[in-house]
């Protein structure tokens, strides 16, 4: 089963690098759906950016395509996984400023951005608040940012498979983050909730793209037999489509601006 109920841990924090620092080896290879999603992203950047902030950035996929765009710009790297940034170094060099931290403490000065780019790391921190409230501290007036999250309901498929609906990333709804974004006076500019579907050839591929990307297999005090397995793949197997077992993410996606 997936483990992704860590935002009601007290250790919360430690667990999610722990656990993204030891998928970072194999996570790009692991991570179609993430890139896919952040594809949606890519399209509705502006034009110009000078000071610009990968929020989670990972094995810096995308910190180094922000490069790559804007090749004037001075690009940073925040990730709270220390596993995650010597990946991205080893990776892509020191040209990008990368930075241990977490999205709802952020360690850059007032005004110090004025394009922050952030896909699929949001979901991971247990404030909503916290993080709207550091994006308007670090981002200029006028500047943007631009955000995918997940929301209720992702994964659903592979909870309904092992029948265990506690398995589902647990994400503010779409009313409560568009509450947070009022609360920290960001302006929101666009925001789309969709559905993206993605498909498996089967249940170890499945587990593999999860568990690849930093989930955990739950630590149960009832270790999981070959019974559980077959039981969960049969379930599952309902499910199949033309396309292969498919898994759900979803997303929310948000440009949001500091008022001048």
């Amino acid at each position: 089963m997936i483990d992704l109920t860590l935002n009601s841990e007290v250790h919360w924090q430690a667990r999610v690098a722990h656990a993204f620092s030891r998928a970072a080896p194999r996570y790009d290879a692991l991570a179609t759906a993430q890139h896919q999603i952040g594809e949606i992203l890519w399209g509705s950047l502006p034009t110009h950016a000078f000071n610009v902030l990968d929020m989670g950035c990972g094995t810096g996929y995308w910190a180094q395509r922000l490069a790559t765009r804007y090749s004037r710009a001075h690009i940073t790297g925040l990730d709270l996984a220390p596993g995650m940034l010597e990946q991205a170094r080893q990776r892509h060099g020191e040209s990008i400023d990368w930075q241990p931290g977490d999205a709802a403490a952020q360690p850059f000065d007032e005004r110090s951005f004025d394009l922050v780019f952030s896909n699929l790391a949001v979901q991971w921190c247990p404030d909503i608040g916290a993080v709207m409230n550091e994006l308007y501290r670090v981002l200029q007036p006028g500047g943007q940012a631009h955000i995918t999250t997940l929301l209720p309901g992702t994964l659903k498929e592979v909870a309904q498979a092992w029948q265990r609906p506690e398995a589902l990333l647990k994400t503010p709804d779409q009313a409560s983050v568009v509450q947070a974004i009022a609360k920290s006076r960001l302006t929101i500019i666009q925001q789309t909730a969709s559905t993206e579907r993605f498909y498996y050839p089967d249940l170890t591929a499945v587990m593999a793209s999860i568990k690849g990307v930093g989930a955990q297999l739950a630590r149960s005090h009832t270790p999981l037999t070959r019974a559980d397995i077959a039981t969960a793949q049969a379930r599952f197997e309902q499910l199949r489509e033309r396309m292969g077992l498919p898994v759900s993410y979803r997303c929310l996606t948000l440009h949001l601006e500091k008022p001048l």
